[in-house]
């Protein structure tokens, strides 16, 4: 919760909640099958282009065939209301001044008489009127504040109810967000080390206490008079140390700022929300005070949580030429899209950036065996990519068919003394090309295609170029047909080695083995074309085989109501952003 919001970001929230209210509208109609979209933008023109987008992301979650009803959080109308006149008695306390207000919540400074002290009193929007969801993760928030002392937390100081009114005081912290000092641009890199060292160790605190913030983000993190950082707003807050405990998130939603998320707080197909993703977050805050911009934010929420699935950050130094190389190694670290990938703990940041701020060697610069052996371990696992793999098993088990009977085709050609190089031309080029084209149409109508997709795409069809080139460098070398067939062997290896870097870590000992094909292809040339075949064949149909069976598996999931362990990015819906 940002405590220094103006005017400005008041009339922002204002139209988040009527977008927020339009939407769910509009969602209740598409469920009876009718919506009137234009009407409600003609209605609201100052809304309208914004209304559309969200409404395209909640069609988008469709298209990836979310099985969950698309039930957004609703920023409902709130008590007391901007227009309440301050100052103003509640109870205790005398509220002086309205210091900022999220989707649940408002805070205020307040004036608590009995005590004599100034303390920032926080409330649900609704009051009496909010729903049971909306008072029990208020409440959830007040009792995992109360877990945390730290000196870096904004601390809890009493939590009660005043005429069906649930509130909670904290400390009232004089200072300015750290947006707010971001907006000046970026600050001295080993002043931001420290900074950032100070929230994570905060953030480790509450990780050892089973607390999750899973909203971090600069807005959420105070500046006082000397400077030092204190985290707040746990509105979004987890508890992780209670077994069975229910969660009042709901299936399928996506909790958290846009640019401030982690993979798996996007998709739950990237794995499981935890500690990593606070690390995460802490990686983009430090990002921010490096370069005076997160590394990802687009034109609208999709496009920016599209961004945080599947492109990577540029480098801080690119961006600013005075970051360290190491602090810069640290960042990314937290911006992996793999969370085992993080540093395992906020801890282990801390000691890094402390480390790199007194000049130390830290762990990312470690030039010991066993880093050489993770290099090795990280080689052969997935990459944030490999997710896509699913929709293309099928088609992997059906590309095998067609490639074995294909070299089984040009081995009988060569047999039966089919001389002419045209004719393996046209079964090579002209079937790959029409194969190529029905493929791609198959994979289309599985949902949309993603632009590594694509980039996979271009390195077949660039394959396919270099097959039919080999029968064309024979013709103009005056050699017989096939005698170059083992170089389809170097060909093939090498799309297995490029997917290895792009998708998965698994299609390296393929790439090898297809590598290792050309010397038995060269030892036995008259079956050249059948050992081809088989190996190539395997090579597909193998891995093929284990993600159309994960596909199965996730489908059998979702239909089971489970959160699905390695679907497509099926829950880009209605962000809830504690802005």
């Amino acid at each position: 919760m940002d405590m220094t919001k103006g005017p400005s970001q008041l009339k922002k929230t204002d139209s988040d909640e009527l977008l927020a209210s339009l939407l769910e509208d509009l969602l209740q109609q598409s469920r009876k099958g009718s919506n009137n979209l234009e009407q409600l933008c003609e209605s609201h023109p100052e809304i309208a282009q914004e209304l559309r987008e969200l409404w395209a992301a909640s069609q988008f979650a469709d298209v990836f065939g979310r099985a969950e009803p698309l039930t957004p959080q609703k920023f409902l109308p709130e008590s007391p209301s901007p227009a309440t006149s301050l100052p103003k008695y509640f109870g205790d306390f005398e509220l002086l001044e309205e210091l900022g207000r999220g989707g649940m919540g408002v805070v205020y400074k307040a004036w608590q008489k009995n005590l004599g002290r100034m303390v920032a009193l926080k409330m649900v929007l609704r009051g009496g009127q909010a729903r049971p969801e909306e008072m029990a993760r208020f409440q959830a928030e007040a009792k995992a504040i109360a877990l945390l002392e730290h000196p870096n937390i904004v601390p809890v100081h009493e939590a009660g109810v005043y005429e069906d009114q649930p509130y909670f005081s904290m400390r009232f912290v004089e200072g300015q967000t750290l947006s707010t000092v971001l907006a000046q641009g970026p600050i001295k890199p080993r002043d931001a080390a420290s900074l950032i060292a100070k929230i994570t160790r905060a953030v480790h605190h509450a990780h050892e206490r089973g607390v999750l913030h899973r909203d971090l983000k600069p807005s959420n993190v105070i500046i006082d008079r000397e400077n030092h950082p204190l985290v707040t707003d746990f509105g979004l807050a987890k508890r992780i140390d209670i077994p069975g405990e229910i969660t009042l998130t709901q299936p399928g939603a996506i909790l958290g700022t846009p640019s401030y998320m982690a993979p798996e707080q996007v998709s739950s197909s990237r794995g499981v929300v935890g500690p990593a993703s606070d690390v995460y977050s802490l990686g983009i805050i430090l990002y921010e005070t490096l370069t005076g911009r997160p590394p990802f934010r687009a034109a609208s929420p999709v496009d920016t949580l599209l961004l945080v699935l599947e492109q990577d950050p540029v480098r801080p130094r690119l961006l600013n030429p005075k970051v360290d190389p190491d602090l810069e190694m640290i960042c990314l670290k937290c911006l992996q899209k793999q969370s085992d990938l993080r540093y395992s703990s906020a801890q282990d940041l801390a000691i890094d950036l402390e480390a790199w701020v007194r000049g130390e060697s830290t762990s990312v610069r470690s030039g010991s065996l066993g880093s050489f052996s993770n290099f090795f371990s990280r080689m052969l696992r997935d990459t944030h990519h490999a997710i896509v793999l699913e929709n293309w098993g099928l088609l992997w088990m059906m590309h095998s068919v067609m490639i074995f009977f294909q070299c089984v085709a040009t081995w009988y050609m060569g047999r039966i003394g089919i001389s002419s190089p045209w004719w393996y031309i046209l079964l090579w080029g002209g079937g790959l090309a029409l194969w190529g084209a029905i493929f791609w149409e198959l994979r289309k109508q599985g949902g949309p295609v993603l632009f590594v997709e694509r980039q996979v795409g271009h390195i077949w069809a660039a394959a396919v170029i270099s097959t039919i080139g080999v029968f064309f460098t024979e013709i103009f070398l005056g050699m017989p047909v096939l005698t170059l067939s083992p170089i389809l062997a170097i060909i093939a290896g090498t799309v297995f080695f490029t997917k290895a870097g792009i998708l998965s870590g698994e299609f390296y000992p393929p790439a090898i083995a297809l590598y290792l094909t050309t010397i038995p292809m060269a030892l036995w040339p008259e079956y050249c074309q059948l050992i081809f075949g088989l190996v190539s064949a395997l090579c597909f149909f193998i891995p093929g085989l284990k993600y159309h069976k994960l596909r199965l598996r996730s489908r059998l999931a979702t239909n089971r109501g489970e959160a699905p362990g390695g679907s497509s990015q099926n829950n880009l819906v209605t962000t809830q952003s504690a802005r």
